[in-house]
């Protein structure tokens, strides 16, 4: 049991001559996307960040570089420099896809397409996959941070499977839940649409959203097509990893023509989150935010762009 194969943009030293030759990407998006990736910073709640699923490993990859390039000056050498440092959230990838074809169940007169549950076998692989993420419940319940789930959001069926394969899991352990109700949160990056008191809101047709604090689940809007294009028509450098396929062997890297466009296209954002522009535009983006009078976002975007 094994994720797929993802290149380390930031350490790069896999690549090798696969960028040779390559076109540099369109990064069409890149206004867009920062914006975002600043505001979801902001509203983290200062958590580790888990990037669900596949659709925003660009997200991944720009804040990667980000926070890989904070310059460590001579002042902050000293021991209480280093305090006065916010620490950065760690970044995380969770590769999993909840996908799954639905079942039709009740009677012919009354009956209803439904997603089936997982299976006791992918819950199983589903929690080998939390612990290698460091998710398991008597981690949660001794976390310092938050750790924050991040993935783009429609309905909310994904945060509402991976929810409940994390909820099962605190009772069985028979691990604190009060406590691990502080530990998470849920960050929906949804399309934008007009604002009106009728407007959908996944949250509130999610039950389970109502077990967790009210600032642990929020959203942050993206303009439909860059929505539109990482959730669904962006090349990947991985496969969609479905349940099916979360005991399949791990495969190794893609060589063909459309990988190394993803790969040159995510390596394009790596090196964007490095650069002082980079680092700048995303602590504007997050300094816009009203989480901006918590003392350690200042302090962190602080130490973002200095130097």
């Amino acid at each position: 049991m094994s994720a797929p194969f993802r290149w380390d943009l930031v350490t790069p030293d896999q690549l090798g001559s696969l960028l040779d030759g390559a076109a540099p990407p369109d990064l069409w998006f890149l206004d867009d996307l920062v914006a975002c990736t600043g505001k979801v910073l902001a509203r983290s709640g200062h958590g580790d960040l888990y990037f669900v699923g596949r659709s925003l490993d660009s997200m991944f990859d720009l804040l990667g570089g980000a926070l890989a390039a904070r310059p460590e000056t001579r002042a902050a050498a000293r021991p209480e420099a280093r305090a006065a440092r916010a620490e950065a959230p760690r970044l995380y990838r969770l590769p999993l896809s909840f996908a799954r074809f639905a079942v039709r169940s009740g009677s012919w007169r009354r009956s209803r397409w439904r997603r089936p549950p997982l299976t006791p076998a992918e819950v199983e692989q589903g929690r080998g996959f939390l612990t290698e993420a460091g998710l398991t419940p008597r981690a949660l319940a001794r976390r310092e941070r938050p750790a924050v789930m991040v993935d783009v959001v429609h309905a909310g069926d994904t945060f509402t499977d991976l929810f409940t394969l994390l909820r099962d899991w605190v009772d069985e352990e028979r691990e604190p839940w009060p406590v691990i109700r502080r530990k998470l949160r849920f960050i929906g990056v949804t399309s934008r649409s007009k604002t009106s008191p009728n407007a959908y809101r996944w949250q509130q047709h999610a039950a389970w959203t109502r077990e967790l604090p009210a600032t642990a689940v929020v959203n942050v809007s993206l303009t439909p097509w860059v929505w539109t294009y990482l959730g669904e028509q962006q090349a990947k450098l991985t496969r969609s990893f479905r349940p099916p396929l979360w005991a399949a062997e791990a495969d190794g890297p893609g060589r063909d023509e459309q990988t190394r466009n993803a790969l040159a296209e995510a390596a394009a954002l790596v090196a964007y989150g490095r650069s002082g522009t980079g680092r700048r535009a995303i602590a504007r983006a997050a300094g816009r935010d009203p989480a901006i009078r918590r003392p350690w976002l200042r302090t962190l975007l602080t130490d973002l762009t200095t130097g």
